[in-house]
């Protein structure tokens, strides 16, 4: 397959960098970016540049492109990729509403294209560590789902920062969280309320906390922060029978399990104000700590699915069911934090 990339900046470098180690399966044609200044650097990296977007769109060799652009005009160029009878691979957020999403569907199956986003985070080990628990029935009837990304540096000072142009922190990380959690979690979620922080910006949100209701009555607490000097845990899951823990990227963490339902005596608790022994840990002999279970992955295999999808031979892992899904989810966080009261809706 032949590929080119639209949009040469640090994600954009990210993809050229992956698909030149592939290949055996991808052929990199070139780039194009609407900076000059980028296109000499791609240039002195010793890639091909296409002068304008015109002159990408009407390379005949060009089968399929990927788009790392400000999230704004995802919604054009893809369209014009397609009409022009390029593969398109969007970088997240896919655009930034429902309305341009069905759009862009609309097109891909106007011109019969594979059309799809990176969303590269579910090859994330740490979260399939977590799906690999709840899928095993692990921890028994898991009720509560707690995932969060904190940051200490506040928002980017690029486009990220500016609203028209797509960004804050729901559509930056938001839009990976959720996207594992409805892969996680088989359900319709039936409510959303959401807070938005702005401590270093007033344009966009820098973080958000948002609890997300599904129809068996499981809760999860979607958090990201960019004013975190502390981290809290990445991932925290509560079955009826035990707990799940991931620290940090690192995958520090453990699994920890009741052996002994019928001891529920402890020792109780000496605090400043008096005793508690409701809140006082069980005995070592009720318990039983566990490693995480060990999941391996190769973020590579997006890429190669694209390649099969467009070639016939497998369905897309990354469908416009879930794309439409993930959008609609991020568009009831905003509607929540903007109105200040819970969304009930089937989603």
């Amino acid at each position: 397959m032949n590929w080119a990339l639209i949009g040469y900046g640090g994600m954009g470098r990210w993809h050229v960098d992956k698909l030149l180690s592939m290949k055996d399966e991808i052929c990199v044609m070139g780039i194009y970016d609407i900076d000059e200044e980028k296109r000499k650097q791609a240039a002195e990296n010793g890639l091909d540049v296409y002068p304008t977007l015109d002159a990408l769109l009407a390379d005949k060799a060009v089968d399929m492109v990927t788009i790392a652009t400000p999230n704004d005009t995802h919604r054009s160029i893809a369209i014009a990729c397609m009409e022009a009878g390029k593969h398109v691979i969007c970088e997240k957020p896919v655009t930034l509403s429902a309305d341009d999403l069905q759009a862009m569907i609309d097109a891909s199956k106007k011109y019969g294209r594979i059309f799809s986003v990176h969303q590269n985070r579910r090859w994330d080990e740490d979260f399939l560590v977590m799906k690999t628990i709840y899928d095993k029935n692990t921890l028994g009837k898991v009720f509560n789902i707690e995932s969060r990304v904190h940051g200490s540096r506040g928002v980017p000072g690029d486009w990220r920062n500016r609203k028209l142009q797509g960004g804050g922190m729901i559509l930056d990380w938001g839009v990976h969280l959720l996207d594992q959690l409805l892969q996680m979690v088989k359900e319709d979620v039936v409510s959303v309320y959401n807070i938005n922080s702005h401590v270093t910006n007033d344009e966009v949100d820098d973080g958000f906390k948002a609890l997300i209701t599904f129809a068996s009555g499981l809760t999860a607490h979607v958090e990201v922060g960019t004013s975190n000097f502390i981290h809290m845990p990445r991932w925290y899951m509560q079955g009826e029978n035990g707990t799940a823990m991931i620290h940090d990227w690192a995958l520090n963490g453990e699994i920890v399990m009741v052996s002994d339902w019928e001891k529920r005596d402890a020792v109780p608790v000496v605090t400043a104000a008096g005793l508690t022994k409701t809140m006082a840990p069980r005995t070592d002999e009720t318990i039983r700590h566990y490693p995480l279970p060990a999941v391996k992955s190769d973020v590579s295999d997006y890429y190669r699915n694209f390649i099969k999808a467009v070639r016939g031979e497998e369905k897309q892992l990354v469908t416009h069911q879930q794309m439409m899904r993930v959008m609609k989810l991020m568009e009831a966080l905003m509607r929540s934090a903007e109105m200040n009261e819970t969304i009930h809706s089937r989603i």
